[in-house]
């Protein structure tokens, strides 16, 4: 166990409202986030911040910000003369970017530290960039090659023939579907199942202020809507979103500055990259090395969570999440869903927050925003979406797509006061 010297903490954390929001620009919005985040922390100089991460997928190809997109971003809020460090890890981002400040603040660098993550997504008069972006987290040169791969995991459960795929859709929705249909013809996970996810998740956002949408759903309706790509329908799949999220960080040492009550211990980050696994070999899924990693860095296992918070760009995303991180049998999250057990008030609340389905997926900032929701919960402050004595949370942020899995997926464990 660390002493409180070697912890690092998060004491100040913020998101905006997640959404369309077209006449908010990357600046605005990283100036939102981390001005609440430093009011949360207290501070009211932002020149105590010794170094900043900043993380961002999006502004290079949609806005021409090719370099220094930190520096630009925070300037205007008073993050000047520091170290920042631009950091893009697909939609694993913010939370490399976070693992990246905690091992700055490990390593003695300095004591106090700053993680942005913002995102612009919706651009109404560049549609086709919106979606041609996502295919640059791929291998752009092997792309078809892969991709190709990935659809022949799907022949095990043929789509229906009266069923028709979105014209206008990302890619990852095609190359998730694919590992869905692998999933059902392997395990006997059921369109129902995948329907239960988004449905829970939908009826938690309308708990979260901040979400992008705020309206529930029953299972019948989210098969109801309208397929984008079988077996998902547009209820199951993450929207586009603009927002940003800010954490601020300190070591053990530092912590007498700021209100120790409400600092919440990270407990461990792991980060992994894809390996070049076989398609069935589900046990050694980058998701399932990191928790494993995440777990022995803690000292703690799956049943002492109190909730996770997983990437779910698709609710069948989040079947296979909570298989990784060991909250069902492999082939058994899509019961454990069904049954119940993920829901508030459930036996492992999964995306208490309305996760990226229902709350929103600005790429970049994901990963720093399901860790602001782990602090909220853990202090206690999360209003009536408020897991009961939570102690222990984790959470899972995976990003872009190499072989048969994500190509780098980020585990985060906070708490244990």
């Amino acid at each position: 166990m660390m002493s409180q010297a070697e912890q690092v903490y998060i004491v100040g954390s913020g998101i905006t409202s997640l959404g369309k929001q077209p006449d908010r620009s990357v600046r605005q919005l990283s100036a939102i986030a981390l001005g609440k985040a430093l009011a949360d922390a207290g501070l009211t100089d932002p020149t105590a911040i010794e170094a900043a991460w900043f993380s961002n997928t999006r502004q290079a190809l949609l806005e021409g910000q090719n370099g220094i997109r930190g520096e630009v971003a925070l300037r205007s809020s008073g993050i000047a003369g520091i170290p920042v460090t631009n950091v893009e890890n697909a939609c694993a981002s913010g939370s490399t970017a976070l693992l990246n400040a905690m091992a700055y603040l490990k390593a003695g660098f300095g004591e106090v530290a700053l993680v942005v993550g913002a995102e612009k997504m919706f651009f109404p008069d560049n549609r086709q960039g919106m979606f041609a972006a996502f295919k640059g987290s791929t291998d752009v040169q092997q792309f078809d090659q892969q991709l190709e791969q990935l659809l022949a995991l799907a022949h095990g459960t043929p789509i229906p023939d009266d069923v028709q795929p979105a014209a206008e859709r990302s890619v990852f929705m095609d190359i998730y579907a694919a590992f869905a249909r692998h999933h059902m013809a392997s395990f006997g996970t059921t369109q129902r199942q995948i329907a239960a996810v988004a449905a829970k998740n939908h009826h938690n956002s309308t708990l979260n202020p901040d979400a992008q949408y705020r309206f529930d759903m029953t299972i019948e309706e989210v098969l109801a809507d309208k397929s984008v790509s079988w077996p998902f329908t547009r209820a199951m799949c993450a929207p586009i979103s603009d927002g940003a999220g800010a954490l601020v960080l300190c070591t053990g040492r530092a912590l007498h500055r700021f209100e120790t009550r409400r600092a919440i211990p990270i407990a461990a980050c792991a980060l992994t990259s894809s390996s070049p696994r076989m398609a069935d070999d589900f046990d050694n899924h980058l998701g399932r090395r990191a928790a494993m990693k995440a777990y022995e860095q803690a000292g703690v296992g799956p049943s002492d969570m109190s909730l996770a918070e997983v990437h779910d760009a698709t609710a069948f995303a989040e079947i296979l999440q909570v298989e990784n991180l060991g909250f069902a049998p492999r082939g058994e999250g899509g019961r454990l869903t069904e049954e119940g057990a993920t829901r508030l008030g459930g036996r492992i609340p999964v995306n208490p927050s309305g996760g990226l389905l229902s709350k929103g997926h600005p790429i970049g900032a994901t990963g720093v925003i399901q860790v602001h929701e782990l602090v909220t919960q853990l202090r206690g402050e999360a209003g009536a979406r408020q897991v009961p004595n939570a102690r222990w949370a984790i959470a899972e942020n995976g990003g872009g797509f190499l072989g048969f899995e994500e190509a780098a997926t980020v585990v985060t464990i906070l708490g244990g006061k």
